[in-house]
């Protein structure tokens, strides 16, 4: 005897809620299951952070020796008449850990040395020697140089500061650094699928995923700001700073580059749409490479052009995490391999010598 259409109907929903409830218990174990192997299944852009570590150390180094010869003027004793000496803008300075800087501005003596230590400690974060114990020394002596002067800073010192702090909780030393060698021949802290291993490795992974985030935060939302502005929405926003003394540092390729109205244009736009699409052009393989080679083309313009290079190299460092290991690992090799060739074809009174 068959049911009842009420009981067909009834026992009809009843089995379609139950398979999608169990669709939907299937796709959080499978999720669950994926953000667990992620996040705990080894440390994941170890390559790209090397990359990071090692731009932000030569960022550093450009910076400080680029300014050595004008250093008592733009942040010594020369700086008193800014006002920050005797009352700093930025709260850095007021903190004691940051305010090393602060404390001998006024004596260029102690100024020099201490730069000149910043010097040596931006060498060893760059070389990954004894990682841990120099990025907190790195950290606090580089907050309090770049604070001490807030007129001379820009929005690269600000993502440097962000992403130094996330590096405390990653591994940005465990390739391409002296600490990769020692770790080599004596092994790591602790044993592989141990309890401080596998924290140390979610640490690693989630200061990943802070970082991407921070990335991305900031060209969404650069790109938006812009849009919302008057010279970018008709195309011309490019042209000003270019054909300014303080960011047309070459004035010949700034004429070049906005000489035509429709490039103008086009750069303009292009760099909107460009940020705005990088986070989403980050989940395919195809639309990553176009995204990093058009990100990396845009900061590059920005370092010639605009006379930006450390903000550039900033952004650039740490646009590296997004390259697969197997990329970095893959141009290491293919490096490595012309080297030896070159020392192999080289004439023999050049190899003797």
């Amino acid at each position: 005897m068959s049911a009842s259409m009420p009981t067909r109907v009834l026992t009809f929903a009843g089995s379609m809620i139950s398979g999608f409830w169990a669709m939907v218990i299937s796709a959080i174990d499978r999720i669950s299951a994926f953000i667990d192997d992620w996040l705990f299944n080894g440390k994941k852009a170890l390559y790209g952070l090397a990359v990071t570590r090692i731009l932000f150390g030569i960022t550093a180094l450009g910076l400080l020796i680029s300014n050595f010869s004008t250093r008592l003027y733009t942040f010594g004793p020369g700086s008193a008449w800014n006002g920050e000496l005797a009352a700093p803008v930025s709260d850095f300075p007021k903190i004691w850990i940051f305010s090393a800087f602060h404390a001998v501005m006024g004596d260029a003596v102690l100024y020099t040395l201490l730069y000149l230590a910043l010097v040596a400690v931006a060498v060893l974060f760059t070389i990954g020697w004894r990682f841990r114990i120099v990025l907190p020394v790195f950290f606090c002596l580089w907050v309090g140089f770049i604070e001490a002067n807030d007129m001379v800073g820009d929005q690269g010192d600000n993502m440097f500061r962000i992403a130094l702090v996330m590096l405390f909780f990653a591994d940005p030393a465990a390739r391409w650094s002296l600490d990769a060698r020692r770790r080599a021949k004596r092994g790591e802290w602790f044993a592989p699928g141990s309890q401080p291993a596998l924290i140390g490795t979610m640490l690693h992974n989630l200061a990943l995923v802070a970082l991407t985030a921070q990335v991305c935060f900031v060209y969404a939302s650069g790109a938006l700001y812009k849009a919302g502005g008057d010279p970018w929405a008709k195309g011309w926003a490019v042209y000003d700073p270019l054909q300014t003394a303080r960011f047309g540092t070459w004035p010949v390729l700034s004429d070049l580059v906005t000489a035509w109205g429709p490039m103008v244009v086009a750069i303009s736009w292009g760099s909107i749409l460009l940020q705005v699409a990088f986070p989403l052009m980050l989940l395919t393989r195809p639309t990553r490479l176009i995204g990093l080679l058009g990100i990396l083309s845009f900061h590059i313009g920005i370092a010639v052009l605009m006379g930006l290079p450390w903000f550039s190299l900033t952004m650039i460092a740490i646009d590296s995490i997004f390259i697969r290991d197997r990329t970095w690992q893959r141009l290491s090799a293919g490096v490595v391999r012309r080297w030896e060739a070159s020392k192999a074809d080289s004439p023999p009174e050049v190899a003797a010598a």
